[in-house]
């Protein structure tokens, strides 16, 4: 069984950078492994530590010859309540509790809630959570400067825990002036998708496009139970989109996470956009060299619902295994993608193609090369928008997207069953025949099929023309 992306798994998968993935040999090893595309967290870490994994990765990228994609994800704001004189309090359950803007040290009575937007929008029967959902308290009465709770899940609770309000919409944007800092360096380093946290409405999407423009895809994460009241508004506006079932399985009924995560997976790829599964799928393994079985299901079944990526955080940014932690999602994804009932669910969720040309050839090119048991469909793209749509069909070939750009090369390292080529092989094509000859070549050097294996071609005619898919060819390998 592989144990790196040698022979390529459809389902992509995303590793984040931290303190035990931070040197070149591990960040190879992690490439080499399967990783397709590389997170890093902007809620940790210098610019100087940021910076310096960029150019690992981009070192990594040119001497394996493959593009790998860098996710900037953006901390978003942190809602968190103050200091205690004793650095913790036990919480009982039924006791009185205040949450105030003073910053007095708290005790076991009240402690500082520094968010007076909180404050604002809190109604009496509004549910707090704090440290993650291991405690909360109830509004009883609000004033213009405290909320007066009763303790309903008790617990310890220390300095600077997070505070989760799943009842309301906070008037807080989703990117804070820690986060324009971030975007604007990150934008300035040339990464391929920035990720926004704490999405809440449409208008949170609109104004982070308006900052990155075509610099990068925007990729939200879905965290947050107003999220999911404005889901298909969200979905229209940003590129590709992330289950991030941390804070979403915080804020929501943990029975209502798996569906959830079905829900925005089905949505997306409806639209055609890439989506990632994420949150604790081998949490054990930061500290074990195996996952546990409930684990392995855990992949699988994002393999299964037809996630286009899925994602280690700790297990690959500050566990023991790093390089373990990809190697062993890896094996799980392949192991996955060869069963036959799989393929025979890819199929079933097959989605009819919408009324226009590009997703009409789309949708053509995926039934003509499984009709043809076809090598490989090879997708001119100039922005990836081409590849992107061939790839919500599902195909069960290979997906070879050829573009001009490494932008687009980088881009496309996250979206499912692609893999993207650029260089002296894809040099701009002027005529069908060279569109052939270049797609021939291409196909050679990605070391798939064989002497007289079908391929299909997609393209436009004019050629090197965005958004132009308009053509549709049938060759063979020489």
């Amino acid at each position: 069984m592989p144990t790196t992306h040698a022979l390529h798994c459809r389902t992509k998968i995303v590793a984040t950078l931290g303190p035990s993935s931070t040197d070149y040999e591990t960040i190879r090893d992690l490439a080499l492994a399967g990783a397709d595309v590389f997170r890093f967290n902007f809620s940790h870490g210098t610019h100087d530590d940021h910076a310096a994994r960029h150019a690992i990765v981009r070192r990594v990228e040119a001497e394996l010859g493959e593009p790998i994609g860098i996710l900037a994800d953006m901390q978003g704001p942190k809602l968190r309540v103050g200091k205690f004189a004793a650095g913790k309090v036990l919480l009982e359950k039924g006791a009185p509790f205040r949450l105030d803007l003073s910053d007095a040290p708290g005790d076991e009575t009240r402690v500082q809630l520094p968010h007076p937007e909180i404050i604002a929008v809190a109604k009496p029967g509004s549910r707090l959570l704090m440290d993650d959902g291991k405690l909360a308290v109830v509004v009883e009465h609000v004033g213009a400067d405290w909320l007066d709770t009763r303790v309903d899940v008790g617990g310890v609770l220390s300095n600077n825990k997070g505070v989760n309000v799943p009842d309301v919409t906070l008037p807080i944007p989703a990117l804070t002036e820690k986060d324009r800092r971030d975007l604007a360096f990150a934008l300035g380093l040339g990464v391929d998708y920035v990720a926004l946290s704490f999405v809440q409405r449409p208008e949170d999407v609109s104004e982070a496009r308006a900052l990155i423009g075509e610099r990068a895809n925007l990729l939200v994460k879905l965290e947050k139970p107003q999220a999911m009241d404005n889901l298909e508004a969200i979905l229209a506006l940003t590129d590709a989109v992330m289950v991030a079932r941390g804070d979403l399985g915080v804020e929501l009924p943990p029975e209502n996470v798996p569906l959830a995560q079905k829900r925005i997976i089905r949505q997306a790829r409806k639209l055609g956009k890439p989506v990632v599964v994420a949150t604790q799928m081998l949490e054990s393994m930061i500290s074990a060299p195996t996952p546990t079985r409930a684990e392995a299901s855990d992949v699988a079944t994002a393999v299964f619902d037809g996630a286009d990526a899925v994602m280690l955080s700790a297990e690959s940014a500050a566990g023991q295994y790093p390089r373990e932690a990809v190697q062993i999602m890896n094996r799980i994804i392949w192991r996955t993608e060869q069963d036959p009932e799989w393929q025979s669910m890819m199929a079933v969720a097959r989605l009819a193609p919408e009324d226009y040309v590009a997703d009409a050839i789309a949708s053509a090119a995926q039934q003509v090369a499984d009709t043809l048991k076809a090598a490989a469909i090879v997708a001119y793209t100039h922005r990836g928008a081409t590849a992107f749509r061939i790839a919500r069909e599902r195909p069960l070939c290979p997906v070879i997207g050829v573009t001009p750009t490494h932008e687009a090369a980088r881009r496309m390292a996250l979206v499912w069953g692609v893999r993207a080529f650029v260089g002296e092989s894809t040099k701009p094509v002027t005529s069908v025949e060279e569109m052939v000859e270049t797609a021939q070549a291409v196909v050679a050097k990605a070391r798939i099929g064989g002497t007289g294996n079908s391929i299909v071609i997609a393209a436009g005619v004019p050629f090197g023309v965005a958004g132009s898919t308009n053509l549709l060819r049938v060759a063979k390998i020489p």
